[in-house]
């Protein structure tokens, strides 16, 4: 990682501290993903007033898994609707220059 500046920081997420090496221009994304992370734990407890903050932890993490699956879905499928485009202009630029 020449020319990078690394930053040791420390961040806390359901109550328990995570010291973590980071890129230093990463920090800034860091804590506001940490930020929303809390706020859909603390939501959760909220909500389930019987599940454990662990309980709660691991639905915030299927809540990322879901929504990160449906973002690499749909980036297949924008690369495929990209292919079958390219695929069509090319059949007809060949039948307009068969005219």
């Amino acid at each position: 990682m020449e020319g990078q500046e690394n930053k040791h920081i420390t961040v806390v997420i359901g109550g328990r501290p995570y010291p973590l090496k980071i890129k230093a221009e990463d920090e800034a994304a860091i804590r506001k993903i940490v930020k929303e992370v809390n706020e859909k734990i603390n939501l959760f407890q909220l909500t389930y007033t019987n599940k454990d903050k662990q309980d709660c932890l691991s639905m915030v993490l299927l809540t990322y898994a879901v929504d990160l699956f449906k973002s690499r879905q749909s980036a297949a499928d924008d690369v495929l609707v990209a292919s079958k485009l390219a695929h069509f202009s090319q059949l007809l630029d060949h039948m307009l220059a068969q005219e």
